[in-house]
């Protein structure tokens, strides 16, 4: 894994504007460090060595991802969720939990979305582990069960999305209440007139964010 780790240092280094980093670290609420690299740029920079996993199996996958999520900077969250992105099609539904392990460490908006959609492609049309997931403790577990049908359309089970949105229509919390409204809006591109009806006889139930954001193309 050493060699990993150094090949990818090797790639970044190049790209690295230090100058960006205070930033980047100021638009994540001071909570990560940085090291200054834009995402078109370390996309690039790093793609040669993850095609690299094409064809590996899935527990190499998920080891490579070990030892970089625990490095400070954000920018290697990313290189890991890239990596993932990359080869999810290697993946399962029976790999879930362990990705929604890594969801709980170092958790914000960005790496827990980018989870959603990885865990989007793995399960496409399936929801394994989502009914659990959404009667979790930890928000952003539940943010992924609400996340995880985005951009399914037709393959979108409506009922299950609904249920999901009233179970948690009650949480004061802002990435809660945001997940739920995007999430419905999302499917309302597919069917908005099942969005209005949905939004019209649970408006009681629901925040006003996520009404507000779940009308927001109507």
């Amino acid at each position: 894994m050493k060699p990993f780790l150094e090949e990818l240092d090797t790639l970044l280094a190049p790209v690295i504007q230090a100058a960006r980093a205070p930033a980047m670290r100021a638009y994540m609420r001071d909570q990560f460090e940085f090291l200054g690299i834009p995402t078109p740029d370390r996309r690039a920079a790093a793609k040669p060595l993850l095609r690299q996993f094409k064809g590996l199996a899935p527990d190499i996958l998920l080891e490579t991802v070990k030892p970089i999520w625990s490095l400070p900077q954000r920018e290697y969250q990313y290189v890991a969720l890239d990596l993932l992105a990359m080869h999810y099609r290697a993946l399962g539904p029976e790999h879930i939990p362990h990705l929604l392990e890594y969801v709980q460490l170092k958790s914000w908006w960005d790496t827990v979305d980018g989870f959603a959609a990885i865990i989007g492609d793995i399960l496409n049309g399936r929801h394994d582990h989502m009914d659990d997931a959404i009667n979790h403790e930890n928000i952003w577990v539940r943010r992924i069960a609400i996340l995880h049908q985005l951009g399914w359309r037709e393959k979108v089970e409506s009922r299950r999305l609904f249920q999901y949105a009233l179970k948690l229509g009650h949480e004061k919390e802002f990435f809660i209440q945001k997940a739920i409204g995007w999430a419905l809006r999302d499917y309302a591109r597919h069917d908005p007139q099942a969005i209005r009806q949905f939004l019209e006889a649970n408006k009681s139930k629901l925040a006003a964010l996520s009404l507000r954001e779940a009308a927001k193309h109507l």
